[in-house]
């Protein structure tokens, strides 16, 4: 059959990929894809518990970042 790969075919594959990019990048490449869906799955469940509603007497404003400063504009009126 043309279009069945067996197991030897996808090792062949494997260890061309292997020789071509080396086992140290492949390696670099795994672990950044690892973090990436860490960050992913991380997120997604960051964003849940930001829908959830607030008890009652929890405060309503939440601090995302000690840096980031909140200023509130006021406008002023020209007369």
């Amino acid at each position: 059959m043309m279009g069945s790969m067996s197991i030897w075919h996808w090792l062949v594959v494997l260890v061309i990929i292997m020789l071509v990019f080396g086992t140290k990048k492949l390696g670099n490449i795994g672990s950044d894809v690892g973090k990436a869906v860490k960050g992913f799955k991380d997120g997604v469940k960051g964003g849940e518990e930001e829908n959830k509603p607030a008890a009652p007497g929890a405060p309503t404003q939440q601090v995302a970042d000690k840096s980031t400063i909140d200023v509130e504009a006021k406008e002023k009126n020209k007369l």
